[in-house]
């Protein structure tokens, strides 16, 4: 533990922000958090609008760091593969990753963060406050302005240092913004589509009422609806889908018939899963799906955005949450390295962290048109194949772009994402151009030699003329 009187002030006590109070609590610093909403672990705050979350490779090494993966892994729920259901109501389990040992986990939002805020406050210099909301930062002088939600009376807060992991909708990131003091750059994108949380309930007897280790996807082109598992045997399932397009969107799925119908001609099979859908669907919000890019992240050594403050992304490759995480990890390694001189961990951590954020917050659109729409395309399903042939047989050589991301924490989000593209585009040629096919005979090791050896020097040619064209940047 470091000796340090330093007062550490976090806006937000989401999952970035209790991790990081955490970690900067074992490193001995005075840390006082603020948080918006009641504490989570005396009152059910989810309405409705908590995505199940896809815990994986990237999001472990952060909880690696505070020492607390057994404690952990007792909320996960191992997920393998993509079960996809078509319209006719037949179902086929994708795989993640040719490898037996590689799978991402379903796990619940507020059990994690109610265990991250259990261990933060288990350190005396770490103080956590709840029901406080940032109203303003001032950034130059340091110092936060809260107001209290249960006695409405505002306060300022001065800290050595301000860090805000306040989320989407960040105090400081508007601050920043409104503040004209310096260059800020700032963009926030939306999908045309929403979400709305449903839900399959258990059995009566508390079992599942169908396969428990995987995330289940009905692709249906423009819309679709996923499922993740829970400890209690539910399944939380989140429909995406237009506000304005298409035969039914969020606009018009107006009544309990209407609403019906829709899961009748596109889900018969979820739907008979489901007798609570409308009560879900009329009692839930429909939220937005929004992509936050912003630069620099920091001002001076004062303060410093994080997380989804920072960078928010949309959920369809399941990394919001382990990018957050893998933050807390980046960080905590400047941090060693350059102790106590705020501006130059800021700085270091801005500059080398966006690069990678970016790219996560591009890969997860390309996955939100690939789960609604591509998985179900027999060209994909090819592809996927061989992937999975060539991962299971040359498990050190071969990474698909989706393990690259997930399961290769070591590789940068944005080297995974120029390769792993590369290497879709290689494969994807070839398929078409009939150079390799599906290996139907996966055991025949000197016919999968050779697809490796075709797709690798392909892949060398594509990131050879994406270069050239300038689209490696």
């Amino acid at each position: 533990m470091e000796n340090n009187q330093q007062q550490i002030l976090i806006i937000g006590a989401g999952l970035c922000g209790s991790l990081l109070a955490l970690r900067m609590g074992q490193r001995g610093y005075n840390v006082t958090v603020y948080e918006k909403r009641p504490d989570l672990r005396k009152t059910d705050i989810s309405a409705g609008r908590s995505i199940n979350l896809a815990f994986s490779d990237r999001g472990n090494k952060g909880i690696k760091l505070v020492g607390l993966e057994k404690k952990v892994k007792a909320l996960c729920i191992p997920m393998n593969g993509r079960m996809l259901h078509d319209k006719d109501g037949n179902s086929f389990l994708s795989n993640y990753s040719g490898r037996a040992h590689e799978y991402i986990n379903s796990i619940s939002r507020g059990g994690l963060n109610a265990l991250l805020l259990d261990e933060a406050e288990e350190h005396p210099n770490v103080t956590i406050h709840f029901n406080t909301e940032c109203k303003s930062v001032d950034f130059e002088n340091t110092t936060a302005l809260f107001k209290n939600l249960i006695t409405n009376k505002e306060f300022a807060e001065e800290a050595d240092c301000i860090i805000a992991t306040d989320g989407a909708g960040s105090a400081l990131r508007k601050s920043y913004y409104l503040g004209n003091k310096f260059l800020f750059s700032f963009s926030q994108e939306y999908l045309t589509h929403g979400y709305k949380e449903l839900s399959i309930l258990p059995n009566e007897d508390g079992g599942y009422k169908t396969y428990k280790n995987a995330l289940h996807i009905w692709p249906r082109g423009e819309f679709m609806v996923i499922a993740l598992p829970n400890l209690d045997g539910s399944f939380t399932v989140t429909l995406f889908l237009s506000y304005d397009e298409g035969e039914y969107n969020f606009n018009n799925l107006t009544t309990p018939e209407r609403v019906t119908d829709f899961f009748k001609n596109e889900f018969p099979d979820a739907l008979e899963l489901m007798p609570n859908l409308v009560d879900d669907f009329f009692e839930n919000p429909t939220a937005p799906l929004g992509t936050v890019k912003c630069s620099p992240w920091h001002y001076k050594g004062n303060t410093l955005l994080m997380g989804d403050s920072a960078h928010a992304i949309v959920p369809f490759y399941g990394q919001g949450m382990n990018a957050s995480f893998e933050d807390v990890v980046e960080f905590d390694k400047i941090l060693e390295k350059h102790k106590g001189d705020w501006e130059k961990v800021f700085s270091q951590f801005s500059k080398t962290r966006k690069k990678d954020t970016d790219a996560i917050a591009d890969l997860a659109i390309d996955n939100f048109h690939e789960m609604k729409n591509h998985v179900a395309n027999p060209l994909f399903q090819q592809k996927r194949k061989i992937e999975m042939a060539l991962e299971n047989h040359f498990p050190n050589t071969y990474f698909s772009k989706y393990s690259m991301v997930t399961f290769n924490e070591e590789i940068g989000y944005r080297e995974a994402m120029i390769l792993g593209r590369a290497q879709d585009k290689a494969i994807l040629n070839m398929l078409v151009d009939r150079d390799i096919t599906t290996p139907y005979d996966p055991s025949n090791i000197d016919m999968l030699h050779q697809i490796l050896e075709k797709i690798q020097h392909e892949t060398e040619a594509v990131l050879k003329d994406d270069k050239i064209a300038g689209l490696e940047k």
